[in-house]
């Protein structure tokens, strides 16, 4: 009876202590994102603008790096029981994207590279439990995740609100399922991300860089998979609250294979992009943005406690309300495209 007890004291001592994790991640990354922006590694790596860019100055490309460094110290915190093919597949997405963003590597060797890690971390979660029908659909959903994450920032605060606000909702998701440990992993991105922020909303004085973006996009994916699989949450629920970035970067790029663009090469063509470029800057992008991602993650955090019929009529919902917000943004910009190229 006495070792018993004393086993839960010390598992509630635990909880304790990594109950403060988030602001160890919030405190971490913001000294660390400050460092990069305003130290003397603020030139190691620069985003100079080109025809295809949103900015007009160059500004430093490292701010993903003081982000991961804040959640790297609260995972020290927390020591989570999650799969060791989680941070490995973590660590070389982020060593290879820091090298892209420092070198630059070839599109079609980056893609490679991130649909092997993709495949070893599904393989390592999935098999044998599944078949590898399962295992090809999560790699490339994954590997997805991680590049159109990339593709989406682009915009002062975009990535960064993102990420504060998707993992918030992963993290009180898993807080409500009782997975507390895997809710404070969570939260300790979005507290990180929330630090990137105040560096990074319009004026950004720092970007994410690749080597920020692209491990966010495969975190998001990953976790959600994790999530699924402990029966925190249902299949759907990561694809809702992570949304407004799926649904922008997918379109986008349907309707680059249907014109034949190259699709590879940079552009300007994502919703936020036109947003941006027809009067709505960067400020309101990002405000009317964080709206839509509050909208879907409250929505995904309802729709949960609703019985299976009832969670497919509002997906079909939010279908037809994602339908309506394209083709309005569509009809604005075929007004505004004539004038905008003048």
């Amino acid at each position: 009876m006495r070792s018993r007890t004393h086993e839960r004291l010390q598992a509630d001592v635990i909880v304790h202590s990594a109950s403060w994790a988030p602001l160890t991640a919030f405190a971490a990354a913001l000294f660390t994102v400050w460092w990069l922006a305003k130290g003397r590694l603020s030139t190691l790596i620069l985003d100079h603008p080109n025809p295809r860019s949103l900015h007009s100055s160059p500004v430093p490309r490292t701010g993903g790096l003081g982000l991961h460094a804040g959640l790297l110290l609260a995972i020290g915190v927390i020591a989570p029981s999650l799969p060791v093919a989680l941070w490995i597949a973590f660590g070389v997405l982020l060593l290879l994207s820091f090298l892209d963003d420092a070198r630059g590597i070839p599109v079609i060797w980056r893609l490679a590279a991130h649909l092997a890690v993709s495949v070893l971390f599904a393989a390592a979660i999935l098999l044998p439990d599944q078949g590898p029908l399962a295992l090809a659909a999560a790699a490339i959903a994954i590997a997805w995740m991680a590049n159109l994450y990339n593709f989406m920032d682009g915009s002062d605060g975009l990535a960064g609100g993102m990420a504060l606000i998707g993992f918030s909702c992963y993290g009180a998701a898993a807080w409500l399922a009782g997975s507390t440990e895997f809710a404070l992993v969570n939260l300790s991105i979005a507290a990180a991300a929330a630090a990137f922020l105040v560096f990074n909303f319009h004026p950004a004085r720092i970007f994410m860089g690749d080597a920020g973006a692209v491990p966010l996009g495969f975190l998001a994916a990953a976790l959600g998979l994790i999530g699924w699989l402990q029966h925190d949450w249902a299949g759907w629920f990561p694809l809702l609250v992570f949304s407004p970035f799926i649904m922008d970067a997918s379109i986008t790029l349907a309707l680059r294979l249907a014109r034949r663009d190259k699709v590879w090469q940079a552009h300007r063509d994502h919703y936020y992009q036109r947003l941006v470029r027809m009067g709505w800057g960067h400020r309101r992008t990002a405000l009317c943005e964080y709206a839509l991602m509050l909208a879907c993650s409250a929505v995904a955090l309802t729709a949960l406690a609703l019985p299976p019929t009832a969670q497919i009529a509002v997906l079909a919902v939010v279908a037809t309300g994602y339908g309506a917000l394209i083709a309005l943004i569509e009809r604005s910009w075929r007004r505004f495209e004539p004038v905008g190229r003048i």
